[in-house]
This record gives structure tokens, C-alpha cells and sequence, in this order.
């Protein structure tokens, strides 16, 4: 070999862009929590320089079913209706890309059709690791049914624990919305060494200053200048069930407080509540549905939200990240499954759940107390941002992440 034949340096090597495949049931614009945060977890990624590829059901609205792309995040529409043929499909789209493949799951058993029970999902993802070498990381939203209720729900039940112990075989790493996700499914591991993290879900809706508009809506729902208490949720039947009693209560302990309720659902709610107590007529208002900007903007003009849950406050209510990430003062209820976090920070004001006198009881102090009130919104604005804000989950999900999220279990 002569001197003029050797390089006097190294070829440049292309630097092949780290690829993510998330698997959701859902995805903008359709409507959800886990839609919404599906597409926060793109955004983030690919804003970490990843190459983001979106794999979800079709949409209305969209006008091709194969999908769309923006910049690095690219949407493939074409899920169908997750049968295994709609699977065979995707798989051989995936099987284009270079492996291992990185797979996210966004995992809630009613998100996959087949009334919640499709085992052949969980099959084809196990089959992606064995046979294709993908890594398959879960986030658990929700674990599985209890075995409660019907004959129905017992079966279904049981099918859960079956897809689970599937989904485990294929993980790599399991994610928990909260720690009691763990706690349910680290038993069907059966001894196989699987890392479990907590990651909580962040708000879904951002904080939109204006106080203008803040200002217009406290002077509309607030006209005599005091305190506005507000409620946002969608309203299902067990939530109901332990806030009406509240806000019956309220409004006998607290005569003519106003009460703003916010979300899918609230007028219809409200309206079932003036039919049996016309004298709420007054008091209570609701808004109905509402874009993320307007939302911030009611949320932003409450001073006290009232979030109280059946089974108690825990880390994957977005309602209630909703609140902390708008510093708001909140009142909510704890059960077994409440994390320690919550008292552990006293950011919220928390009484048992199902307790509907005592926590009106400390509704009435905190709204005498404007200085647990202050305390009460900073103490939840500083918690969502050392715990939950979203910059905390890309870090942890993404590959250079330098530290993580501990599990709380």
C-alpha cells in the first residue's frame, strides 16, 4: 500500500437517529387522557432529537387512514381494530424499520377492543420480543378488573391476569401510572426479573395565562367577589357518587357559595342536581365541555378545587394533576391506594374518602383561612414540578436519561 492510499483520517460515520414505536389505543384528535398523553410523550421525545413513530386506531377527521407526519413524530393510522390481521400488518410495517425495535406501550385493557379481553394483542407483542428482538417497555395506565360485580366481570377478570402474564413475557421494563399498578402486577411475573418504575401521569392541559379572561370569568361566576369553589372531571358514576353528596353538603354548611363544575358531563350533571334541589339553581354553575386554553382559563379563576375520588387520590388522575400544575389549593380524598407523596407534601388537603362531613368540615376551614389557602397553592405548584411535570417523564424515558423517576412502592 503506497503513503497516498491511507487516509489521513476516519470517514465520517452517519449517526443513525434513535427510533421510538408508541402503541396507543388513541391519539389527537381523539379524545382521552391517554391520548393526550400519548401525544405529550411524542412531542417530548422527538423534542430529545428521537425519531418518533406513533402507532394507533384510525380517527375521524383524519383524512388519510394510513396516517401523517409531523417533523420527526409519524402517525400511522392503522391499528384498524386491532384483529390479527390489522396486527399482521402492522408487524410487517414495523419489520421495515432497523432492530431491535424500541416499543412504548400505552396499556389500558379496555383500550384494545374485543370488550377489553384481546389476548391476541398481548400474543403479538410477546411474539415481537421472542421472535423479532424487540424491546417492549409497558406503561401501565391501569392494571386489570377486580373480581367483583357479575359472572361477566369475573371472566373478564381473569382474562386480565392471562394478558398480563403475556404482556410481562414480552416486557423488558414495566411503567406505573402509580405504584399500586405494581403492587397488582408484579405477583404474575412469576420470578421473572422484570424492572417496574413509577412514572406518574402529567396534567394534560397546559397553563394558558391571561388574566383578563380570568378576571371576566371570576366577575361571571364570582359576581359578589368572594371565593369560587370548582370541580373538573368527566362525571362517571363512581366519582358522582362521592361528589354530590359533597356538594349537597356544601351548599347546606356554606349557603350561597358558588360552585363551578368544568368538563364533559358537568352540565348534564348539574342539571340532574337543580331536578331534585332547585335551590342549587343559584349557585351551582357548570361550563360543559371545553378547549384546553378556555379550560386553564376556568380553572386559573377557581381559588378551591374539590377533587374527590372513590378510591382515593393517587399519581394517575389527570384531574388532579390538572390542579397542581395551576397551583391551585385542592381538597381530595385518600384511601389504601393513595400514595405517600400526597401527605408526605401536604400539598393537598386530604380526608378519607367516602367521608363526605369531613371533608366539608375542612372545606369550611380552609375557606377561612386564607393563609392555608397560599399555602396550600404553592405547596401543589412546587410538588408538580419536582415530581410531575412532563419534563420529568421524557428523562426518564429517554435513553440518556442520567437519572430516574424511584418507584414509591
Amino acid at each position: 500500500m503506497t503513503a497516498q492510499s491511507i487516509p489521513l483520517t476516519e470517514p465520517k460515520r452517519e449517526t443513525r437517529k434513535a427510533q421510538r414505536h408508541i402503541i396507543t389505543p388513541e391519539y389527537p384528535p381523539q379524545p382521552g387522557g391517554v391520548s393526550d398523553y400519548s401525544a405529550q410523550v411524542a412531542a417530548g421525545l422527538a423534542q430529545e432529537g428521537e425519531d418518533v413513530h406513533v402507532w394507533c386506531p384510525s380517527a375521524s377527521g383524519v383524512s388519510s387512514p394510513a396516517g401523517d407526519s409531523t417533523g420527526p413524530i409519524h402517525v400511522h393510522r392503522g391499528l384498524g381494530r386491532i384483529t390479527p390481521q390489522d396486527l399482521k400488518k402492522v408487524g410487517e410495517q414495523l419489520d421495515s424499520f432497523p432492530g431491535p425495535r424500541r416499543i412504548l406501550v400505552q396499556w389500558v385493557p379496555h383500550g384494545y377492543g374485543r370488550r377489553s379481553m384481546n389476548v391476541p394483542f398481548c400474543t403479538w407483542l410477546w411474539q415481537r420480543a421472542r421472535k423479532h428482538g424487540d424491546n417492549v417497555e409497558i406503561m401501565v395506565h391501569e392494571a386489570f378488573l377486580t373480581f367483583d360485580g357479575s359472572w361477566r366481570q369475573y371472566g373478564a377478570a381473569l382474562i386480565h391476569r392471562l394478558m398480563t402474564v403475556t404482556l410481562l413475557r414480552a416486557a423488558t421494563r414495566v411503567w406505573v401510572s402509580t405504584p399500586e399498578c405494581e403492587r397488582r402486577w408484579r405477583s404474575y411475573t412469576f420470578g421473572r426479573r422484570v424492572p417496574f418504575q413509577w412514572l406518574p401521569v402529567p396534567s394534560n392541559i397546559g397553563v394558558a395565562r391571561d388574566e383578563a379572561a380570568v378576571l371576566a370569568l371570576r366577575r361571571r361566576y364570582a359576581p359578589d367577589g368572594g371565593l369560587l369553589l370548582g370541580h373538573f372531571g368527566t362525571y362517571g358514576a363512581p366519582v358522582l357518587s362521592v361528589l354530590e353528596p359533597i356538594i349537597l353538603d356544601t351548599a347546606r354548611e356554606v349557603p350561597g357559595q358558588p360552585v363551578l363544575l368544568m368538563g364533559i358531563g358537568s352540565l348534564e350533571f348539574r342539571q340532574r342536581l337543580i331536578e331534585k334541589h332547585p335551590a342549587l339553581e343559584k349557585t351551582l354553575e357548570a361550563t360543559g365541555p371545553l378547549d384546553p386554553e378556555r379550560l386553564s382559563h376556568h380553572i386559573a379563576a377557581c381559588d378551591l378545587l374539590i377533587q374527590p375520588y372513590p378510591d382515593g387520590a393517587t399519581t394517575r388522575r389527570t384531574s388532579l394533576m390538572v390542579g397542581l400544575s395551576h397551583g391551585k389549593t385542592i381538597l381530595t380524598t385518600s384511601s389504601a391506594v393513595t400514595e405517600p407523596v400526597w401527605e408526605q407534601s401536604a400539598a393537598v388537603g386530604l380526608t378519607p374518602s367516602g367521608d363526605a362531613d369531613a371533608f366539608v368540615k375542612r372545606l369550611r376551614e380552609v375557606l377561612l383561612d386564607p393563609v392555608e389557602r397560599a399555602r396550600l397553592s404553592q405547596a401543589a405548584r412546587n410538588l408538580y414540578e419536582e415530581r410531575f411535570d412532563i419534563s420529568l417523564t421524557i428523562a426518564a424515558l429517554h435513553p440518556a436519561a442520567s437519572e430516574s423517576v424511584p418507584c414509591a412502592s
